[in-house]
């Protein structure tokens, strides 16, 4: 299970740990190679990024963002932003993901679309972003965190 933490990070599965937000690369990519297999990538504007795969979900990691105006107030140092989603082709039509993902009390892959944005909208966490359009399978696809 994937727990979401506002303003704080990701708990990771099988005891890996927390990604903590301002986390530097190595100690992120540790964390994250426990349970699964880091992969290099390339994100725009962030000094380093990795991505993985965890039972049907991609994990995707940025961190030392810089903003296009300059490494000024709006950079971040150390990780982030995390962005978990569903893998394409995994997601079935309808069917909820096989790893939960909490945000409070609610499973954000595990219930219909609809029930979670119902939740969720009510009691709204500004530095963690769901899709606001619809959702072809019925579930929700993917979550976004930011340091903020």
């Amino acid at each position: 299970m994937f727990e979401v933490l506002p303003g704080v990070g990701l708990v990771l599965p099988r005891g890996a740990g927390v990604l903590r937000f301002g986390m530097p690369e190595r100690e992120a990519q540790w964390a994250v190679a426990t349970p699964a297999d880091v992969r290099e990538t390339w994100i725009c504007q962030a000094g380093w990024s990795f991505s993985a795969r965890y039972e049907g979900l991609d994990l995707l990691v940025c961190g030392d963002m810089t903003d296009r105006r300059g490494p000024a107030e709006h950079s971040v140092n150390g990780l982030a932003l995390v962005h978990l989603g569903r893998c394409v082709g995994d997601a079935e039509a309808g069917e909820p993901s096989a790893v939960p993902v909490a945000l409070g009390d609610v499973d954000v892959f595990g219930h219909p679309a609809q029930e979670v944005l119902a939740v969720l909208t009510s009691s709204p966490h500004p530095t963690v972003s769901l899709p606001a359009g619809p959702c072809p399978t019925g579930h929700l696809t993917e979550i976004r965190m930011s340091a903020g």
